[in-house]
């Protein structure tokens, strides 16, 4: 049976010492370091290729099927398709690669996502800047995490990633939307665009 928390929480000062190599993260051109797909509530499928669509996500995930307390019906978020966090986030979390996809997010990127770099609608470009393979874009939708991100990594790596400075870092990462659809894989560059 999969392991379903990692073996040692990180403790704050840990966490706190961490910031710097977080804040050395690219801030203008990254690189999509782990595309994980979500088909039923725990469950996580590692792929060496994802498929963006502006009407479903990330092909196979369950975000159209989950629906959102944030919609006045209850259906999916059209601005909560993709769940990404920060890759150095997370490995530093987990400690171990195989450990990482339990955070639940889709995308996993070696790039600054902080408020500062990245202000909401940014576009994010993956492949060639001139002729991406696919588009998402940045909203305005809080990623802020639950429970189980508490019961995987720990009470103070929660209190971490979403007090004063994890927030504004978004070290629990933010929410997107698909824009261009098309195929992702890691190891793609991921390029910058701001809104003007």
């Amino acid at each position: 049976m999969a392991p379903t928390r990692c073996a040692r929480y990180r403790t704050t000062d840990e966490l706190l010492d961490f910031v710097a190599i977080l804040d050395a993260a690219p801030k203008d051109t990254g690189t999509l370091k782990l595309v994980v797909r979500r088909p039923t509530v725990g469950e996580r499928e590692v792929l060496d290729v994802g498929r963006l669509d502006p009407a479903y996500g990330l092909h196979g995930d369950s975000w159209i099927s989950r629906g959102s307390k944030r919609t006045p019906d209850g259906s999916s978020h059209p601005d909560m398709q993709l769940n990404v966090m920060s890759h150095r986030m997370v490995a530093f979390l987990a400690d171990d690669p195989t450990l990482e996809p339990l955070a639940g997010d889709q995308l996993y990127l070696d790039l600054d996502l902080s408020e500062a770099n990245l202000p909401e609608w940014t576009y994010l470009s993956f492949g060639e800047p001139d002729a991406p393979s696919a588009v998402i874009q940045v909203t305005d939708q809080p990623h802020t995490g639950c429970a189980k991100f508490i019961e995987r990594f720990g009470e103070e790596a929660m209190r971490f990633v979403n007090g004063r400075t994890g927030r504004p870092r978004r070290l629990r990462g933010l929410n997107a939307r698909v824009v261009q659809p098309g195929e992702i894989r890691p190891g793609d560059r991921v390029t910058v665009r701001r809104p003007d």
